[in-house]
């Protein structure tokens, strides 16, 4: 059955990229397509992963660690973590997994990033959910962080020619990790 995303408009809002400092271009989104991700199966077209503020972010990097034997608490100042704050193309319509409405669009639980079981949503529901928001042309998903319970994310599907722009420098681990946790902040998309 073939499913209609709800598609919101993203608001101007500087969203967060987490990158490696040795990546050469760490807007890059061919990475992901190559690799794959939760939102994109390898080959499905590039996706550029994005945090909605730095509270998410840093959940997102002790996520990365988290079957590893490295304490994300234990990383040294100049552990290879950058934040690379941008900005996206205006009018960009992504869709929905946020909202009930949206979820249930998309064919996802409403206890979305986990089942009712408390399990998580595993990667092949979010990809199948993705083609539906390809298939309707929108520009990514908007989805409830898996990492941080009040953050949220962005899976980013730049068109042909479309580019995140970097509106700072990429900032070091030790400025933005050891950074005042404030809590997520207010974003500019309306669902």
């Amino acid at each position: 059955m073939s499913r209609t995303p709800h598609a919101v408009a993203l608001g101007e809002q500087v969203w967060f990229r987490v990158a490696d400092r040795s990546w050469t271009d760490p807007l890059d989104p061919t990475y992901a397509d190559a690799r794959g991700g939760r939102w994109n199966t390898p080959g499905d077209g590039p996706t550029l992963y994005l945090n909605g503020d730095r509270d998410t972010a840093r959940a997102q990097v002790a996520r990365m660690l988290q079957d590893t034997p490295i304490d994300v608490e234990d990383l040294r100042e100049d552990a290879p973590y950058v934040l690379v704050p941008v900005t996206l193309p205006i009018r960009q319509r992504v869709a929905d997994a946020i909202s009930e409405t949206g979820l249930t669009a998309l064919g996802l639980p409403r206890t979305y990033p986990n089942r009712r079981d408390g399990t998580e949503v595993p990667w092949a529901t979010c990809r199948r959910a993705a083609r539906s928001v390809r298939a309707a042309a929108l520009r990514g998903v908007l989805a409830r962080s898996a990492a941080a319970a009040t953050g949220h994310e962005l899976a980013w599907f730049p068109a042909r020619s479309a580019r995140a722009v970097a509106v700072a420098e990429p900032e070091p681990f030790a400025r933005w990790w050891r950074g005042e946790r404030t809590g997520a902040q207010a974003s500019s998309f309306r669902i």
